[in-house]
């Protein structure tokens, strides 16, 4: 069978977004008005644990231009809890920045101005900072609810791991560390939301607007269907505008206004709604004398902060995570995620990756150095087999490793460049399996001129995926890509997608729209065929027309 010629896919194209952007065209969240817009602020708590005593925000309220104060009164119908975190603080806050009060105002320095007429009277508690202080026999409980701060524990285990260590020639033992990261996206956190009789509507720099939707549904009982997310380009993300940040608050806040309100985080704001897990990884494995892997334990504390938001799912990721891509018959993991007095953790380009893998690798470079053997044949040795087996309940390994390895060592001149003193190069590996819900659903629609409209539920957020999704489409459908309009996420007319992240919407959401333009080819050569009154084989399309016979 031929092999396809590709006129876009796996060619370097002007990004269809390209033009917007650069010519300062393209919308974000900050660029919208909507009608009757408010400009919300938000106080935060200046204390890493407390509890709230009383919010006197009468002098607020009565400043002119101000619409509505929010704090916790205004929620007490509501079941005001989302991936474990309140709307807004809720008789104590867990860490300096905690969202306590908001005001929606005529403009931003009424907002501003409002803010410092709110006289918030705190009980301060003792804090635990930090996973040491966490941990800590007696550290102060974050959720008093609770009998310790962990709020997650994910356990892996496979052979018998003294038996392991018992046949290691060698034994390898140290303690990581990898700080809290803020990623820094060049848009900070922004919302735009409207509650009125029809439903909610919510403009937002979200990565997963459907399940930000869900989440906002659920917290003011209403169906999904009287949620709209309407979701314009992103300035970056990287997981940082994974799942839902404060839109509900931005909602119960216009709810109370009775008219829309756009809220906009200041980087420094953004740096107190997420940022990466810090972490502690304990690492102990047994080698043999020629460096083959015999065992690993390890232990991995991350701090989640205030909140669970995804902590247990990176201490799922991490238990795995920490294994690397190698054969060790005899491995037991514990991954705990830890509640701490700090702002909350969510997803940052692999979750459970980068602080698992930096000390399983910082660690296989001692093992090498130890035994002698050139770090690059140190895993190769190792590497799992195509089909083998990383960890019980998990599928086999479905790349060849080995192939890879020797082509990037062969590429990057490895064995010269390594040997020199001081040389500006290292090695890393890691193995991860897919971490996002495999659901995407894309539908094309070709207009009567030609045009063809596309509907996507994937975030555009300067990763190029608008232009990806429009190569596969030019490339099945023989479209010039000036001919695809595809645009940003509304969830009123886009259909479902889980989320943007884990690297899936080329995969996944490329999968879908792929189907739908042969879907939509399929038909046109139906149609063509009975208008030539030809057979299908002899229809065919390019550049934006339809032949029958040779093309």
């Amino acid at each position: 069978m031929a092999r396809q010629e590709f006129k876009f896919v796996g060619r370097s194209v002007h990004r269809v977004d390209g033009i917007e952007k650069v010519t300062g065209k393209a919308k974000f969240t900050g660029d919208l008005k909507i009608p009757g817009m408010l400009y919300g602020r938000i106080l935060r708590s200046s204390y890493p644990h407390a509890g709230i005593s009383s919010i006197d925000s009468s002098r607020a309220e009565a400043l002119p231009g101000v619409a509505a104060v929010l704090t916790a009164a205004d929620i007490g119908e509501l079941d005001p809890y989302y991936n474990g975190r309140p709307v807004i603080a809720i008789r104590k806050v867990r860490y300096v920045g905690e969202p306590v009060a908001a005001v929606a105002a005529e403009d931003q320095e009424t907002a501003e101005e409002a803010l410092s007429l709110i006289n918030v009277r705190y009980e301060e508690l003792p804090a635990a900072v930090g996973l040491d202080a966490a941990l800590a026999k007696g550290a102060p409980l974050i959720h008093e609810n609770l009998k310790d701060n962990i709020c997650g524990h994910e356990h892996v285990e496979k052979g018998n791991i003294e038996q392991g260590f018992a046949e290691s020639d060698e034994i390898f033992e140290e303690t990581f560390t990898f700080p809290m990261v803020y990623h820094y996206a060049m848009e900070p956190h922004s919302v735009i939301a409207e509650f009125n009789d029809e439903g909610i509507a919510v403009w937002s720099s979200a990565q997963h607007p459907f399940q930000v939707r869900g989440d906002i549904a659920k917290l003011f009982g209403l169906h999904p269907t009287k949620v709209r997310m309407v979701i314009p380009f992103l300035g970056g993300g990287f997981g940082s505008k994974s799942y839902t940040k404060f839109e509900p608050l931005v909602v119960a806040l216009a709810r109370k206004a009775r008219r829309p309100v756009r809220i906009c985080n200041s980087v420094t704001e953004s740096m107190l709604t997420v940022r990466r897990h810090g972490a502690r990884v304990r690492l102990k494995t047994g080698v043999k004398s020629d460096g083959t892997l015999m065992a690993r334990e390890a232990e991995i504390h991350l701090d989640t902060g205030g909140y669970a938001d995804n902590g247990p799912a990176v201490a799922i990721r991490a238990a795995t995570r920490v294994l690397g891509p190698y054969r060790i018959p005899h491995i037991k993991t514990d991954a705990y995620a830890v509640y701490t007095n700090s702002g909350s953790a969510g997803s940052f380009r692999a979750i459970g990756a980068p602080q698992t893998i930096f000390a399983c690798e910082s660690q296989m470079d001692m093992i090498a150095a130890k035994l002698g053997i050139d770090p690059a044949e140190l895993r190769l040795k190792n590497f799992l087999k195509k089909g083998e087996e990383l960890r019980p309940k998990l599928r086999g390994m479905d790349a060849n490793l080995a192939s890879s390895m020797k082509k990037l060592v062969a590429a990057s001149r490895w064995k010269r460049r390594s040997k020199k003193k001081g040389a500006a190069i290292g090695l890393g590996c890691g193995a991860t399996n897919a971490g996002a819900t495999p659901i995407s659903v894309a539908m094309v629609r070709l207009q009567p001129d030609g045009t063809l409209t596309v509907f996507a539920g994937s975030t555009e957020m300067g990763q190029g995926v608008r232009t990806v999704l429009s190569q596969i489409i030019a490339d099945e459908l023989s479209l010039p890509l000036e001919a695809i309009q595809i645009g940003g996420t509304d969830t009123k007319v886009t259909p479902y997608d889980a989320s943007t992240g884990s690297s899936r919407s080329t995969t996944l959401m490329g999968t879908a729209v792929l189907r739908a333009a042969r879907d939509l080819k399929n038909q046109l050569l139906k149609i063509g065929a009975e208008a030539f009154r030809a057979k299908p084989g002899q229809i065919g399309l390019a550049e934006g027309a339809m032949i029958c016979g040779e093309m």
